[in-house]
């Protein structure tokens, strides 16, 4: 029976300490939440300013539902794009200075769109290894000819472009990379796209809200700007709410609309979300105090965290990962945690690479200097 190969398959990953399994929240995603009916203090969600709970979202989100329903009805393309999707794409265009904007369901699905859309068989993809798994499908499923660089390697990335002669060029990386929380070198990557000819893709999941003046992203944080890069960013990690948009020139915005099979072949989310992101915006705009917090929780933290038998790898962003290498070993640390009433979850392969399992810790503006004082100690104790 496939069953028996399927069940040996798992039994099989469960001996690597590889299994991946399920928790189920009765709360609100918080500093606090209720997991199996035991509360912890959490480390591990994305909402890193604190707005996923924010009663302001919340109010809106309700206005919204109780404008336009519940659901969108029908895709983008047919009857599901209302006004409030309208003021939305509008108003995050000009929040990351680009000339127009377009809302997917998904950062993944966005990620899928523009890459399907703007190559094929003939161009090239050029990737950073430790992109995230949403540019690596959309790659391939691009049917591009692809070329992968070593982590932020500019030398090697330049050879590479060297080699391509004719068709499309582009460039594909995270902005702030999701499980190392370091800042790709976008400036550098703009300039070999200058001198090569190229289109940049910026997916800056994890630094929409969170850097740059007003928290309008890793490229305003970098003081860069140009018509060859893409934009995308989600809106359920800093935002608070749910979905994804990308941010270009308005022809490429005008190509996706009608290529990306992404974005053309799916119902549209539901307004009500719309109005929600649109409350954000303003929240993260006003926000200077609460990226002020998290960048002193984050600098607590790294001196919490010195000299332990475990490695926090280099980030001045919200993502601090401890690397721990051994599969159980960060599987162990993370539930020796838990014991402690502290949720932090244990990253495995093949998210990250083989022999770099690790703790990925994320801090959020909504958490106090007494929680991180508490993360520390218990990490410290447990190397003990």
């Amino acid at each position: 029976m496939p069953f028996t190969e399927l069940q040996n398959e798992m039994n099989e990953r469960a001996a690597q300490g590889l299994l991946r399994q399920r928790r189920s929240l009765q709360s609100p995603q918080s500093p606090h939440i209720t997991v199996d009916g035991k509360q912890y203090l959490s480390f591990c969600s994305n909402d890193y300013l604190g707005l996923a709970n924010h009663p302001r979202l919340i109010a809106a989100l309700q206005q919204g539902a109780a404008q336009y329903g519940a659901g969108a009805g029908a895709a983008h393309l047919v009857s599901g794009h209302t006004q409030a999707h309208h003021e939305l794409e509008v108003e995050l265009a000009a929040f990351v200075r680009k000339p127009a904007a377009l809302l997917f369901s998904t950062g993944y699905m966005a990620n899928l769109g523009v890459v399907q859309a703007l190559v094929g068989k003939g161009d090239t993809v050029f990737a950073d290894k430790l992109n995230h798994a949403s540019l690596n499908d959309a790659m391939l499923l691009s049917r591009a000819n692809i070329q992968r660089y070593r982590h932020g390697d500019m030398a090697q990335l330049a050879q590479l472009l060297t080699k391509i002669g004719g068709g499309r060029k582009l460039i594909i990386t995270d902005a702030v990379f999701s499980m190392d929380g370091d800042i790709a070198p976008l400036p550098e990557l703009l300039a070999l796209c200058e001198q090569h000819d190229a289109w940049l893709l910026a997916d800056d999941a994890h630094g929409f809200g969170v850097l740059g003046d007003q928290g309008r992203g890793s490229l305003a944080h970098l003081s860069i700007a140009s018509p060859r890069i893409i934009y995308m960013a989600t809106l359920g990690k800093a935002t608070g709410v749910f979905g994804a948009f990308v941010a270009a020139e308005q022809v490429v915005i005008d190509t996706l609309i009608n290529h990306a099979h992404s974005y053309v072949y799916t119902t549209a989310t539901p307004p009500a979300l719309a109005s929600a992101v649109l409350e954000s915006l303003k929240l993260i705009a006003q926000g200077h105090e609460m990226r002020a917090h998290l960048q002193r929780l984050i600098a607590q933290l790294r001196s919490g965290l010195k000299d332990l038998p475990w490695k926090l790898m280099p980030s001045a962003t919200a993502i601090q990962p401890l690397l721990v290498g051994d599969n159980q070993a960060a599987l162990d640390l993370s539930a020796a945690l838990r014991e402690c009433g502290i949720w932090v979850a244990a990253i495995r392969p093949p998210t990250v690479p083989q022999g770099t399992a690790r703790l990925r810790i994320t801090l959020s503006a909504a958490h106090s200097a007494g929680d991180v004082t508490r993360l520390t100690e218990a990490i410290n104790e447990l190397a003990r």
